[in-house]
């Protein structure tokens, strides 16, 4: 995995926060994402995970031109997205596309199956011509596992898992290169959480896609992922392999993390070691100076108020941790080899 397909450089995204009605005044701002960096491989899963109000989502929208960035760079095969006109911008929607959180509300319940997934041709006509429309869109309800002779049916004849699936259907429809998942998971039972796992799985193989597979539950990322992002107050504190993150953790907020995930072995959770956090999560629009962490971090020292640690590899490390004092830390988080039959339920 050298190529890039997908480089992002020093992303912000901050939103106003206005006092008064008639006359409005910026009295601050929600640092929703702050510098975030990080490349895409061809054919790769990125991971993104941390806790809610972190800045996956509002990542996941400017990664997507749904919302404009206050300042940096995403390129997308040398192409800054941020500089495209309206043509620019629709043909890159046919190689990026986006799987949302909720299945229960991204599908227009007035529109039958066949229109949502067929509506991507609408726009992009030159994909498939009116004729083999209904056929193309069998054939993609085919590939995600459902019927194709419930092209006519709508939403609320489906379970929130099959509409999972057409939503996935829908995203699959113009062949795109990447697609974005915003927690395509977090809003369906445990054992329909595992089938579209593995589906998206199934389909990255079939397709070579590649995905930036946003979510809070570290079993889900960890099954999926190539490499995984670690995101804290709207900055991206530790990036590494699988391998690296849930076995070599360097980063204090990445071990407390993964030191809450459940062990099925009674055996081995007696000897695991719990790392509680003290505090509250601060508030984006008044971040601690300096490390945005050091509030609740056990390591904090005068440094950590001082400077903001930089995103890089430090002595005795192998990937990059945003800490002053990193170091490794063996910790060992079980994954199943072969398809899911059932994610823990506990989450972040």
């Amino acid at each position: 995995m050298t190529e890039s397909i997908l480089e992002v450089r020093d992303l912000v995204k901050y939103y106003p926060v206005t006092r008064g009605i008639l006359f409005k005044k910026t009295i601050g701002h929600v640092q929703a994402v702050d510098g975030v960096s990080f490349d895409l491989h061809k054919g790769e899963t990125l991971g993104v995970v941390g806790e809610s109000g972190c800045g996956k989502s509002t990542l996941a929208k400017v990664l997507m031109h749904l919302e404009h960035p206050t300042s940096g760079s995403v390129t997308f095969n040398g192409q800054d997205i941020y500089k495209l006109g309206a043509s620019g911008l629709r043909r890159l929607r046919r190689n990026i596309q986006l799987v949302m959180q909720d299945p229960y509300t991204s599908l227009n319940p007035r529109m039958t199956v066949g229109d949502l997934i067929g509506e991507p041709f609408e726009i992009h006509s030159d994909v498939a011509p009116k004729g083999s429309r209904r056929q193309k869109v069998q054939e993609l309800l085919e590939v995600v596992g459902l019927n194709p002779e419930h092209i006519n049916r709508y939403p609320h004849q489906f379970s929130g898992g099959q509409r999972q699936r057409i939503g996935i259907a829908r995203a699959l429809a113009l062949r795109p290169e990447i697609i974005v998942c915003d927690e395509p998971v977090s809003a369906l039972d445990v054992s329909i959480q595992a089938q579209v796992m593995n589906l998206l799985e199934t389909l990255q193989n079939e397709f070579g896609l590649s995905y930036i597979f946003i979510a809070h539950d570290l079993s889900v990322v960890r099954h999926l992922a190539d490499r995984v992002a670690v995101m804290y107050l709207g900055k991206i504190v530790e990036l590494g392999t699988e391998d690296e993150i849930y076995e070599r953790p360097t980063h204090p907020y990445t071990q407390a993390l993964l030191s809450a995930v459940p062990v099925p072995d009674p055996n081995s959770r007696k000897n695991k070691a719990i790392i509680r956090l003290t505090g509250d999560v601060p508030s984006p629009t008044n971040p601690p100076s300096g490390c945005r962490f050091r509030t609740r971090c056990w390591k904090a020292q005068e440094v950590c108020a001082r400077e903001v640690p930089l995103l890089e590899v430090r002595s005795g490390s192998d990937h990059p941790s945003a800490c002053h004092f990193a170091e490794k830390r063996e910790i060992m988080v079980t994954r199943e080899a072969g398809e899911l039959t059932e994610l823990p339920t506990r989450t972040l």
